[in-house]
């Protein structure tokens, strides 16, 4: 049913710390994209503390993309050439980020109805990649207001080498509401040359086989907010087997997690809204899955916080 499955890049989400329990813990995944970066110019002198979410790089995760955000074909290039000196040999380029502030600045999904501008960026990638042996892929969505952005932006996609293409079946406009388009989606897929990623709405096992028996098409599958949800998913589609009860690796993963952010977020502030962030998902994988979200939302020191789940995890 499936040949790859990708962790989502969920900006302040899915970073290093995040990355490294749910890969430590939960099977299935064979890798991850990591939120993006800025693509800036002279990277190559950039503070180090740039870079942070991607070096040193983490053996529990067999492969990680580093993502850029930007609309500067030199940035862009310039970026890609300090990455592939740090060991990376593939960069996504994001063309999905659905918020207004970065739509506007003709970023993200806000370069969609602008071919004129992606073209120019893409050769700069193009040509920095043939330098330095590192691919291009592209996350996207199906357009700032209009699915015809996207079959527009086509045959500017189709002059390059790209490794994948992955298409969000939503507008920007949409945000991560609504449902997706897959009409529009299957209309527009098919013309693209590069491999075809699916991101969105993977709930659950049933949703991916309902994906895949319409679009059989689709070998590779990005993963978000549903293994935030349930980290068991990936398992789930693989058809691996699962543990009798799910609370000793939720227990770990949550341990790992707070173990992560508490060593390296700044305050106790800075530690409770982080992990009330991952609640707001990982509540979703237990039975009270509300009282336990407001539970953990009324906490206000690490104290009581780490009462409230030590009862959640001895229950």
């Amino acid at each position: 049913m499936t040949t790859r499955l990708v962790l989502a890049p969920l900006h302040g989400i899915t970073g290093r710390v995040f990355r490294h329990a749910l890969f430590s813990v939960f099977p299935g995944l064979d890798e991850a994209v990591a939120p993006f970066i800025a693509a800036i110019p002279d990277a190559a002198d950039a503070r180090p503390s740039h870079y942070k979410d991607l070096v040193p790089s983490d053996p529990a995760v067999p492969r990680l993309v580093p993502q850029l955000m930007g609309n500067d074909p030199g940035s862009l290039a310039s970026t890609m050439g300090a990455l592939a000196a740090l060991g990376y040999d593939e960069v996504n380029w994001n063309l999905g980020c659905p918020y207004p502030m970065v739509t506007r600045k003709k970023r993200g999904a806000g370069l969609l109805p602008h071919p004129e501008l992606v073209e120019p960026c893409l050769d700069a990638m193009a040509g920095a990649g043939m330098r330095a042996g590192m691919a291009v892929s592209v996350k996207l969505r199906l357009g700032l207001k209009s699915p015809d952005e996207l079959a527009a932006l086509v045959p500017v996609l189709n002059r390059y080498p790209l490794a994948s293409v992955t298409v969000h079946p939503r507008l920007a406009s949409q945000m991560y509401g609504g449902l997706p388009d897959l009409d529009a989606f299957a209309a527009i897929a098919p013309g693209l040359r590069a491999t075809l990623v699916f991101s969105g709405d993977v709930r659950q096992k049933e949703d991916m086989v309902a994906l895949s028996s319409r679009f059989p098409f689709i070998k590779a599958w990005m993963l978000g907010r549903g293994v935030l949800m349930d980290p068991f998913l990936p398992a789930k589609i693989r058809g691996l087997c699962l543990p009798g009860s799910p609370l000793p690796a939720l227990e770990e993963f949550h341990a790992r997690l707070y173990d992560g952010y508490r060593n390296s977020l700044h305050g106790p502030r800075h530690l409770l809204d982080k992990m009330k962030e991952v609640w707001q998902y990982l509540a979703r994988a237990f039975p009270d899955s509300d009282g336990l979200a407001k539970a953990v939302s009324k906490t206000k020191t690490p104290a009581e916080y780490e009462q409230v789940v030590r009862r959640l995890f001895r229950s």
